[in-house]
């Protein structure tokens, strides 16, 4: 049965039992959904509306094979989005090029693919951030997981000035909790991005519950040296 995503509700059993069917067939008819689950091809019509509804399932008309004349057929698939509330692998995918990239080809050129993306991530801020102080470039950041992100917030000192970013759902979680190296990505783009060293001084992986990201007022990056580095390296600096 299907493993329900997160943002997904609401789902009925005989949905359920669709979206499975669909799965299993790739893109199948009302008639064989209606055969298959033993009901009306009524009742199959209004629960693949409320799918297609949904954006869970897609439909397309179509010919059967070898016929040329004659009214197409109707057949429904799964959308991308109704696909991801299969399980999927994504995070042993994840791990596993990670680690076969490590023991092939060593820690530096590991090194190189973070940088690689550090690299990516700012060459697609850097254009939102433009003349925007500290604070304004810090808040436009709460986005760098996901738009909208209801689970970031900046914290400001009033006192100390200090700013903090806090993340408290942290969407590669599972990848990030076995190889926290993925974690300097996050931590370098935000020091380029804001032109001071950034350390957590929260993180997940020690049961902290959130990923807090210390902005180092007092330790400015020189944005044109600086490309990448390990999070303890950045600690160690610090």
């Amino acid at each position: 049965m299907i493993r329900m995503a997160s943002n997904v509700e609401s789902i009925s059993d005989v949905q359920q039992q669709i979206l499975t069917f669909i799965k299993q067939q790739g893109e199948t008819t009302n008639a064989a959904i209606a055969n298959q689950l033993n009901v009306s091809y009524e009742a199959v019509r209004q629960q693949l509306r409320q799918l297609e509804a949904a954006q869970l399932v897609a439909t397309r008309k179509k010919r059967p094979e070898g016929q040329r004349a004659g009214r197409p057929t109707r057949v429904y698939a799964l959308s991308a989005t109704g696909d991801h509330l299969f399980p999927k692998a994504y995070d042993e995918l994840a791990v596993e090029l990670i680690d076969t990239l490590a023991a092939a080809l060593g820690t530096e050129a590991l090194r190189q693919v973070l940088a690689l993306l550090t690299d990516e991530n700012v060459r697609q801020w850097a254009p939102h951030l433009q003349d925007k102080s500290l604070l304004e470039r810090l808040e436009a950041l709460k986005g760098i997981y996901l738009e909208d992100d209801a689970y970031m917030e900046v914290d400001k000192d009033e006192t100390s000035g200090e700013l903090r970013l806090v993340e408290r759902n942290c969407p590669f979680l599972n990848v990030a909790s076995r190889r926290p190296a993925l974690c300097s990505v996050t931590v370098s783009t935000l020091s380029r991005l804001l032109g001071h060293t950034v350390i957590r001084e929260k993180r997940f992986q020690d049961g902290d519950g959130r990923c807090v990201f210390r902005v180092q007022l007092n330790q400015p990056v020189d944005t044109d040296a600086f490309r990448f580095a390990f999070e303890d390296e950045m600690n160690d600096s610090g």
